[in-house]
């Protein structure tokens, strides 16, 4: 399984969603995440029928993080048009792992 990766820094495992069934379920189902899950491409995401609130980051092709929301249950975001894929996590992981706007993210492994 891949890995999500500040610098040195290892911040989750990392699912990647990169087909159209792959993105259209996203977390739809489940009763949480250990990790973080990818999703590209993506300019939104939507909650509707999710069981727990996520943080999500906006992010370039480059994995540089535009913007950061955190989202509840029922609830439909707003398109970033400068987004090209998206990370979602369970609430409160971007807090933990130190997540900021303008962090360089890489995957690393499989």
């Amino acid at each position: 399984m891949p890995w999500l990766v500040r610098g040195d820094d290892v911040l989750a495992t990392l699912e990647v969603a990169d087909s159209f069934v792959d993105r259209f379920k996203g977390l739809l189902g489940r009763d949480g995440i250990d990790g973080a899950l990818l999703i590209k491409p993506g300019l939104s995401v939507h909650t509707l029928g999710m069981k727990f609130g996520i943080d999500v980051a906006f992010c370039t092709k480059d994995l540089t993080v535009l913007e950061t929301v955190c989202m509840q249950p029922w609830r439909v975001g707003l398109i970033r048009p400068r987004a090209r894929c998206v990370i979602e996590a369970e609430e409160g992981a971007f807090e933990r792992w130190g997540l900021n706007l303008g962090d360089e993210l890489e995957i690393k492994g499989d």
